[in-house]
């Protein structure tokens, strides 16, 4: 069976069509650009999904843009591109883009060479400091908290006192948890609302769900969004954050978000697949 002449993906799907504020159904141009998620996409716990390598290489050869996504502020795009060559995935550091970074040129288009006092490790300290940021705890136009393995209770006593005292509040992604390979680790939400809870202020997060990452990574890979891909394990994060800044959704069945659980949500994305081996056949379309 074909749609629109062309061969779906493999396994169930929604139909290609995005949905006009007057309810018509229109047809989407075809995938030039592909973002992807990175855990739960391409690699699981550890691994490599399997079909991500093959995906990964049929991209490269295609001379198609595109960007690796994650939340995942701990570690530089340099770091991450090594860590994934381990895992056989050869993604070049140019093309990762992390929540540390998305928030990086938020912070420099805001406020450009701004202070800020940061909870993170060096994937947040190394990009704000090359978006000419002076990271410092004396009055501090924002306290930026990002992702660590090693939250210090005295690191967020500090941020609740400059907060109180009229530092910005920014914060990486809203993860609430993070994954290991021993079970759940608290991540950057969950410490944003012990600190929200202490100073009655809200953060401003940059990472997905936010649309704002989607843009930013847009204009990386020089893309328009009618004529991109955004494949993501997530509804709550991935596809939400896909469908507001109007680019193609794309599920797969191989992280958090369950079939089952699809229906379940106001949006939907435009496919569902089991995995993102069942998505190189659309590179070459």
């Amino acid at each position: 069976m074909s749609v629109n002449g062309r061969r779906p993906a493999r396994g169930p799907f929604h139909p290609k069509i995005s949905t006009c504020d007057n309810g018509d159904m229109t047809e989407r141009k075809p995938i030039e650009y592909w973002l992807s998620d990175m855990d739960g996409v391409l690699v699981h716990e550890g691994s490599p999904v399997p079909g991500a390598a093959e995906f990964v290489r049929r991209l490269a050869a295609s001379g198609k843009p595109f960007l690796v996504l994650t939340n995942n502020s701990i570690y530089t795009r340099r770091d991450l591109s090594a860590r994934l060559a381990a895992l056989g995935l050869d993604v070049p550091a140019e093309a990762i883009w992390t929540s540390a970074l998305a928030t990086a040129r938020f912070l420099a288009d805001q406020r450009p060479e701004g202070s800020a006092y940061v909870i993170g490790e060096a994937g947040l300290t190394t990009a704000l400091h090359e978006a000419d940021y002076v990271l410092t705890d004396i009055r501090p136009d924002y306290v930026v908290l990002g992702e660590t393995r090693t939250y210090s209770f005295s690191q967020i006593t500090r941020a609740i006192r400059l907060i109180e005292g009229g530092a910005r509040f920014v914060a990486t992604n809203p993860d609430p948890v993070g994954p290991s390979q021993e079970g759940s680790l608290p991540a950057c939400g969950a410490v944003a609302a012990m600190i929200t809870r202490a100073t009655g202020v809200e953060p401003y997060f940059v990472g997905k769900p936010n649309p704002l990452m989607m843009r930013t990574a847009l204009n990386v890979v020089g893309g328009h969004s009618e004529q991109t891909a955004m494949v993501g394990d997530r509804m709550d994060t991935d596809i939400v954050a896909g469908v507001e800044a109007g680019l193609e959704t794309i599920l797969v069945l191989t992280g958090v978000t369950r079939e089952d659980e699809v229906g379940r949500f106001p949006f939907r994305p435009h496919r569902v697949v089991p995995s993102i081996a069942d998505l190189i056949e659309l590179i070459d379309v």
